[in-house]
């Protein structure tokens, strides 16, 4: 069995408020959970009203399928409207 982790800061420009911060946040986290068998929470940075650190774990039997779901994932959050990937870091 494997683990993989994700760790992708993300900046929501247009976020005035952290009710609007979490508005987007639930979101993608809503949207990445129905298309991909993840689990996701923000993990950091929950009193910026306009950057969040949001964690992503999948487990696998192969580390070639984790690293293809979860570059997959850091596609999706890039073409996102509203929120832009600053950095995000992979794990296997």
């Amino acid at each position: 069995m494997l683990i993989g982790t994700l760790r992708m800061h993300l900046m929501i420009p247009e976020s005035r408020s952290l009710k609007e911060k979490r508005q987007v946040i639930s979101s993608i986290k809503d949207r990445l959970r129905n298309h991909f068998n993840i689990s996701i929470a923000e993990v950091d940075a929950q009193d910026h009203r306009q950057l969040a650190v949001l964690g992503v774990a999948m487990v696998s039997n192969e580390s070639v399928h984790l690293r293809k779901a979860l570059s997959q994932v850091v596609e999706f959050v890039r073409c996102h409207p509203v929120a832009q990937l600053l950095d995000y870091q992979l794990e296997v």
